[in-house]
């Protein structure tokens, strides 16, 4: 999957590749689409041009004078990789990027995708304040949000525990393998159908890293954090596990998005009225061609 272009992919696209994914982690092939889906929604709800998202999405925008712009649906503009960042501590990749000409990156998403291996959630913890840090040193009005889904991978009774056992055994030569057996490391959802302690406890530190509302504020924190388990029963796969988070989590998908745009808002429209004019998010025509893209799963930014 190396090498491809953005496609349109919709929330239900990119969970269920995610869930679905057989090949090897270091393809990245579990989680391109997640990056695909948030450089489109970024699009079309959040109102910002695709010529300055990295990946590219395959849009383009027709403006009419006096009028709302048309945004259409466009493979041949489509682009692929990640933008480069200048940190405080040393470049980073990062998988979407919003850069407006003039100011530098004012919006960015880091993707992390977990399949299995749980007793690493702790290494990703260290990862995540540190790619934190490292940006907001040089950036500190960027925008930075974070999303992680995690596969709901289940104990589904305790006679497991022998096969768990077997297939621990073999896990020396088949860990990252396609198709390797789960081991009780890689269980996420207990017997009783509640996380288990190690994604709780992930959940918690996640919760003490969101938040940060001004650009004088801790840099170690995220402006949103977005976490999602993703159902890998067969009669469901790929859908989000609405019972986790909590509905009164800040952590829930259905606000990650809305938490990026007021943040880039604030600081960028709101506390600039003079850059305004080129920093507002833009509203699409009603009839714009794109607005009409299949699973579409999300309201669009369209003008009233």
């Amino acid at each position: 999957m190396a090498g491809e272009v953005c496609r349109w992919t919709s929330q239900k696209d990119a969970l269920e590749a995610f869930a679905g994914f057989q090949g090897k982690i270091e393809s990245a092939g579990q989680i391109k689409p997640l990056h695909w889906y948030v450089a489109c929604r970024l699009v079309l709800e959040g109102g910002f041009d695709p010529a300055d998202i990295t990946p590219r999405p395959p849009f383009r925008i027709q403006t009419r004078s006096g009028k709302p712009p048309l945004l259409h649906y466009d493979e041949s503009k489509a682009g692929g990789g990640e933008r480069t960042i200048l940190g405080g501590l040393k470049t980073k990749n990062v998988d979407v990027v919003v850069t407006r000409d003039g100011l530098g990156p004012v919006l960015a998403v880091s993707c992390k995708g977990v399949t299995a291996a749980l007793r690493n959630l702790t290494n990703r913890l260290e990862e995540t304040v540190g790619e934190c840090t490292n940006l907001h040193i040089t950036y500190p009005a960027l925008v930075l949000g974070y999303l992680v889904v995690l596969r709901a991978n289940r104990q589904v009774d305790s006679v497991l525990e022998d096969a768990l056992a077997e297939a621990a055994e073999a896990e020396a030569i088949e860990e990252k393998q396609p198709g390797r057996a789960l081991t009780k490391n890689d269980i996420a959802m207990g017997e009783g159908g509640e996380p288990v302690a190690l994604v709780m406890r992930f959940h918690n530190a996640l919760r003490e890293m969101t938040g940060r509302r001004g650009i004088r504020n801790d840099v170690s924190r995220y402006e949103a954090i977005g976490f999602g388990m993703v159902e890998m029963e067969p009669s469901a796969l790929g859908t989000l596990l609405d019972s986790y988070p909590a509905p009164e989590s800040t952590l829930r998908l259905e606000r990650f998005f809305e938490t990026l745009y007021l943040r880039h808002d604030e600081r960028f429209v709101t506390s600039a009225p003079d850059l305004a004019s080129k920093t507002r998010r833009l509203e699409w025509a009603s009839d714009s061609p794109a607005l009409a893209l299949p699973e579409l799963d999300y309201e669009p930014r369209v003008a009233s």
